[in-house]
């Protein structure tokens, strides 16, 4: 069985992953999670898997005594890189989960990666230390890791990648009306069920730009060969261009299931009832349009952020963060995440990156932020 550790497994991610891990009894033994505040949901996984070691970053009173069912309160760094596991499930939210990636990453453990933050914010880092030490980073997100699964078994290098993109719940939404958003209707995601930071990027398509970034580290593929193209069903997660001009795309139902189990298992292909499987009488038009960049501004912001390198990612992921949880309070409108992400970056005096200057780039750019909104 493989030794799987999940970080951040009482969010959306998570959960899920351990529902394939559920639906597959014999492949996988979870020997750690850890999560944030939700105590009451993980004290229901720690008694249901009983893994080893458990961590909980935010410690109010009441802590559940993890101990009487066999675990051991374990900081995320050492529980990467600790005996046995084999595959750290990287769920987590924001820089979170950079540190324990990298701690994995250099004890050669392969990290499956939900969390594009982290290689948004220190791409050459992840992949510098994948490479110097053997270990595999594997995508989940859908759209990576359908182009992952689309050259498996390729020879060459691609022509092109095409990321697909729904378009949000404002595909159609007049642009002059962006403002008054709410954060319930921004939550309200068309295709997909996912939780509130990545479906609040999703409807900015900020998240599409980290996509792209996303997949320039993992895929060695320059910016202006990776390409967006928007398709409301969510059915076809990306395609792959060749140099002959032929064309793969992965296609399945939105469902995080699928990447997740695909990450875990792989090499393997493994059937599992956890898995929807693709119908497609019930999808009998898929259709495609070009992105607008009037009505996204944050995808052109995020995509110029990441070809121009340095800590500008970092200063991007830190900014976007801090802007989408004041817009989830109810502090900023919906059209202000992009004006305080473009602000943090127009002020952002750029560093070689480094781990150092990636945190650091990180802080400064959400105390950019604060101010922004103090000042206001």
């Amino acid at each position: 069985m493989k030794g799987v550790v999940i970080l951040g497994s009482t969010g959306s991610i998570g959960t899920q992953t351990l529902d394939v891990v559920r639906a597959l009894p014999g492949n996988f033994r979870v020997l750690g999670l850890a999560a944030n505040n939700n105590t009451a949901l993980m004290e229901r996984q720690v008694a249901e898997f009983r893994p080893a070691m458990v961590w909980v970053g935010s410690t109010p009173d009441g802590v559940p005594p993890f101990d009487r069912h066999g675990a051991t309160v374990v900081p995320m760094d050492a529980m990467a890189c600790a005996p046995g596991v084999d595959v750290v499930m990287l769920a987590t939210t924001g820089r979170a989960g950079l540190a324990p990636a990298l701690t994995a990453l250099r004890q050669g453990t392969a990290v499956a990666l939900s969390s594009k933050e982290v290689i948004v914010m220190a791409g050459g880092l992840v992949m510098e230390a994948a490479k110097a030490h053997g270990a595999p980073v594997l995508a989940v997100d859908s759209e990576p890791s359908a182009i992952w699964q689309c050259l498996r078994g390729e020879a060459l290098p691609p022509k092109r990648l095409i990321i697909t993109a729904s378009g949000g719940p404002f595909r159609k939404r007049p642009i002059d009306e962006l403002d008054g958003v709410t954060a319930r209707e921004a939550l309200a995601h068309p295709t997909w069920v996912m939780g509130k930071k990545i479906t609040i990027d999703s409807a900015t398509l900020m998240n599409k730009g980290f996509e792209v970034i996303e997949s320039h580290w993992l895929f060695d593929m320059p910016y202006d060969r990776i390409d967006v193209v928007v398709h409301p069903q969510s059915v076809i997660h990306s395609m792959v261009e060749f140099a002959d001009g032929s064309v793969k795309a992965q296609l399945g139902p939105p469902d995080m299931r699928l990447p997740i189990q695909h990450a875990l298992s792989y090499p393997e292909r493994l059937p599992s009832a956890a898995v929807p499987t693709y119908d497609p009488l019930r999808y009998p038009a898929l259709t495609f349009e070009p992105l607008d960049p009037a009505r996204y501004p944050c995808f052109a912001t995020a995509r110029e952020a990441g070809a121009r390198g340095g800590t500008y990612p970092s200063v991007l992921s830190a900014a976007d963060e801090e802007a989408v949880r004041l817009f989830l309070q109810g502090r900023i409108r919906f059209t202000d995440i992009h004006r305080l992400v473009a602000s943090a970056l127009d002020a952002h005096e750029p560093s070689h990156e480094s781990l150092e200057t990636v945190l650091e780039a990180d802080a400064w750019a959400r105390r950019h932020v604060a101010a922004a909104i103090d000042g206001s």
